[in-house]
């Protein structure tokens, strides 16, 4: 809520701040004048509540419904500066876009609790620059540089709640003494001012109504992330449509192979975010492109590693939508276009446990389930191969395979990629699956090129499988079904993408 994003009352006199070594230092009075005048009326009117304006009210009464006379305020996050006058690329707190299905930077959400019951919604937003003051033109977050934004009018019509200016939430936020939870960590100023409410509300209490108030902010996130599991239709649309993309940057990866050999894992990087791009779209997370031995490190993110012939290409990525739904896909295909014995080897022993860990998900079955019927088949695999001493029952439970395998089999998924992390977990981690639920299946085997456990033909060789699941009513949908899992499913797939 920084004094340039969120200016004081408006007044006649313009707004300029000029940068301490920009060419324009000063302002004419003819120049302030004329730039007063001369404007269009741009109002949009009739405008048609956004698609998901319906689902937003619906959340928005069951978050009213757990927080009964309480006072609710979820921000959107502000811009976070790189440099001087440059801002890193802004992505709106979930939990705001999940309640309001707005994307835009410095506003925020309050639900202040009513008589009778239930709560009044206001969205604080910034709306049109002032053209009187100079604001538009005159500021960097003016609308001449960063664009047009909607009125509140405006933005009340499409997204189906009432607006005020953002310039007056610090004054409606202190205005009575009602309990106030927020949703921390998206703006600093907002934290403070509950802070300080808070601080005022605690000076006389004991220390038991101290800790009841410092757990007020938490379980606020935690109600936030247990509503969000279950994902409605609309939102299993738009991950459908993330994976729909994510499958088309996949294929467009395929056919791009020989050239990603010339250059580097960047080039695989960058041909995914292409195809993300020319659909209108982003990504949910760095895209982990790793070639050879780089697949062994879990989150490699670096992507500046050789693309060599005869190894394998580990490529982590996912698409996400205009509503910050994301996909998150991984497969492992063999840069040559065919895998070696070895290879086919550690690949088909993953399939394997991902082919479980997906028969595992179901309705009314434990979250745990997958993971441990995948994890079982790595187990079995590893003692097989003589790289961990049986019996498999022993090797779970010491969770020896963990040497090799590293992470769990998988994570719910939706507007974030690891979505509703904090929730509870008797409802998530210990919890049963339900229908809506969207879930990864995603085993792996890493061999680290350093690790003499295994034998040197082994080491570099890291592999995962990973697909987005959908928990039907009657069982499962594969959401990532397009692209091929099995070594031979993929052999015959780049054999058609690949230049011949």
């Amino acid at each position: 809520m920084s004094e340039q994003q969120r200016p004081e009352a408006e007044t006649d006199a313009f707004v300029f701040s000029p940068r301490k070594n920009g060419q324009a230092q000063s302002v004419s009075d003819e120049l302030a004048a004329w730039m007063r005048t001369g404007w269009a009326d741009t109002e949009m009117r009739d405008l048609e509540p956004i698609e998901q304006a319906e689902h937003t009210a619906r959340r928005r009464a069951a978050l009213s419904e757990a927080f009964p006379g309480e006072r609710l305020v979820i921000p959107s996050g502000q811009l976070l500066t790189r440099s001087n006058d440059t801002e890193y690329p802004f992505r709106a707190a979930t939990n705001y876009a999940y309640l309001t299905g707005d994307t835009t930077d410095g506003n925020c959400l309050v639900l202040t609790p009513r008589d009778g019951g239930g709560h009044d919604a206001v969205l604080y937003l910034k709306g049109r620059s002032d053209r009187d003051n100079g604001e538009f033109w005159l500021g960097g977050y003016g609308e001449l540089w960063t664009g047009r934004r909607n009125s509140l009018e405006e933005a009340s019509a499409l997204l189906g709640v009432a607006t005020a200016d953002v310039r007056t939430l610090p004054g409606a936020l202190r205005a009575d003494g009602v309990t106030t939870r927020v949703v921390r960590g998206h703006d600093a100023e907002v934290d403070a001012i509950v802070d300080e409410l808070r601080a005022d509300a605690d000076a006389d209490a004991d220390a038991e109504a101290r800790a009841k108030s410092a757990r007020l902010d938490e379980e606020l996130a935690v109600t936030l992330a247990d509503h969000r599991l279950v994902k409605d239709e609309w939102e299993i649309a738009q991950l459908q449509k993330a994976v729909d993309a994510t499958t088309r940057g996949f294929e467009d990866v395929a056919g791009t192979l020989p050239k990603a050999k010339d250059t580097s894992e960047r080039y695989i990087e960058g041909t995914f975010f292409l195809r993300a791009r020319v659909e209108g779209n982003d990504v949910g997370y760095g895209t982990i492109a790793a070639s050879g031995p780089n697949a062994t490190t879990l989150h490699w993110t670096r992507n500046d590693g050789p693309v060599r012939e005869g190894e394998l290409l580990l490529l982590d990525a996912g698409v996400e939508t205009t509503t910050l739904y994301t996909a998150d896909v991984t497969r492992t295909m063999p840069i040559s276009g065919t895998f070696t014995d070895l290879q086919r080897k550690v690949y088909d022993l993953v399939y394997k446990a991902q082919e479980a860990g997906i028969a595992a998900v179901a309705p009314g079955r434990p979250f745990t389930d997958f993971h441990e019927a995948s994890q079982r088949v790595l187990a079995e695999g590893l003692v097989e191969w003589g790289l961990l001493e049986g019996p498999v029952d022993r090797v779970l439970e010491l969770g020896l395979q963990r040497r090799y395998t590293l992470h769990g089999t998988g994570h719910m998924l939706g507007m974030d990629v690891h979505d509703c992390a904090v929730s509870r977990q008797e409802t998530h981690l210990y919890g049963d699956l339900k229908p809506g639920m969207v879930l990864t299946v995603e085993p792996g085997l890493y061999f680290q090129p350093d690790d003499l456990t295994v034998p040197e033909e082994l080491r570099g060789i890291g592999v995962r499988i990973e697909d987005d699941v959908l928990v039907t009513e009657e069982g499962r949908t594969v959401m990532s079904a397009g692209l091929p899992r099995s070594s031979a499913e993929v052999e015959a797939w780049l054999a058609e993408r690949l230049p011949r």
